[in-house]
């Protein structure tokens, strides 16, 4: 590892119009998935202080065998986007959001918390080291960034570790769901929970998507549908959230979202709910009750991966229902989505300060 000063030089070479035109990379069909890049970002807490960030090549994270976050879950991570935009200027979305939320997080499994200043300083570090991996303007692909807080203090016994890694990597991703902006099918699990009331669902943490996985596979039945749904865990009876996006519903022109305490504080849900009030919409967010997605003229999942993901319908195999709401796009889910996307490339006014702009 090397400090930031050192890769000077060699970032420069990297962003030559030359080298970014011949990398070999289908933009237009660029899956959601890992692909290597330059660098990673990293800080240790150490001795109860984070120190100076440091840069890596290397994909690789050496720790010891009794790390906390190995046995005892002590682990978080974030996810946002970086867009080359149509003025030639490369824009982070909402970091001091993440930053909060990943600090709301660290509360909840007693970590350390990582400043929003170093927060946005290490994901403009990140991105511009690996600038010649965002991809271009037109392509609807994006700089995806993960953020990643882990302990690495050695501990055998349930307490906190003593010893944290904080780190960023980054890697161009496609859509979420295939087909992009496009309605999906979607399935409710009640054989499974997500997460408890008060326990760990609203903190972004790995076990939540753990106890997703099988949900997923069992409930999804190898692609017949996007993704699960799940009810609320106490009495089955309200909507929560998809494994990986919250949900939100449109009804006789009121943007509706679920409030519950095991849901993740989504910020494309925030950002949405936004937007929606700015053009004049009502906005509810409280209890909705399953049978009530019978009412909604609209259904969307959304969170920073799949931006919007319109649902097209939400089958209850144990009831055998199955509330429809259009197999195309509804035109108010239509006007939130390029309402979000204009804003993250730069094509529309920025008017609450989301967008981190880079030099």
């Amino acid at each position: 590892m090397e400090n930031l000063c050192t890769f000077a030089n060699t970032v420069k070479q990297c962003l030559t119009p030359k080298n970014l035109k011949h990398m070999n990379i289908d933009w237009q069909n660029l899956p959601f998935g890992y692909v290597k890049t330059d660098y990673n970002v990293r800080c240790w807490y150490r001795n109860g202080a984070w120190g100076e960030v440091e840069v890596s090549s290397s994909e690789h994270i050496e720790m010891h065998m009794a790390a906390s976050s190995l046995h005892y879950g002590q682990e978080a991570f974030e996810g946002l986007k970086a867009y080359r935009c149509k003025d030639g200027k490369i824009r982070i979305f909402r970091p001091e959001a993440n930053a909060e939320r990943l600090q709301s997080t660290c509360r909840g499994i007693m970590m350390p918390e990582i400043s929003t200043e170093k927060f946005v300083e290490m994901c403009k570090q990140v991105v511009k080291l690996n600038e010649r991996f965002i991809p271009p303007y037109g392509t609807g692909a994006s700089l995806y960034l993960r953020p990643l807080l882990i302990g690495t203090g050695i501990t055998v016994g349930v307490k906190p570790a003593d010893e944290y890694l904080f780190m960023i990597f980054v890697t161009p991703v496609g859509p979420y769901f295939k087909g992009g902006f496009k309605a999906n099918p979607y399935v409710i699990t009640r054989k499974f929970d997500r997460s408890a009331p008060l326990g760990t669902g609203v903190y972004k943490v790995g076990g939540n998507y753990a106890a997703s996985l099988r949900a997923h596979v069992e409930a999804c039945h190898g692609g017949e549908y996007a993704c699960e749904f799940y009810l609320d865990a106490k009495e089955k009876k309200y909507v929560d959230e998809a494994g990986a996006a919250n949900f939100f519903g449109i009804k006789d022109g009121v943007y509706v979202t679920p409030k519950s305490t095991s849901i993740l504080p989504s910020i494309t849900n925030k950002s949405l709910m936004q937007l929606a009030e700015d053009m004049g919409m009502k906005v509810e967010r409280r209890p909705i009750d399953v049978e009530e997605l019978a009412t909604f003229q609209e259904a969307g999942a959304c969170g920073t991966a799949a931006v919007i993901s319109p649902i097209e319908r939400l089958d209850d195999p144990e009831t055998g229902k199955s509330y429809n709401f259009g197999k195309e796009p509804g035109p108010i889910s239509t006007k939130l989505y390029h309402a979000l996307r204009a804003i993250q490339l730069g094509e529309a006014e920025d008017k609450h300060g989301w967008n981190t702009v880079m030099d």
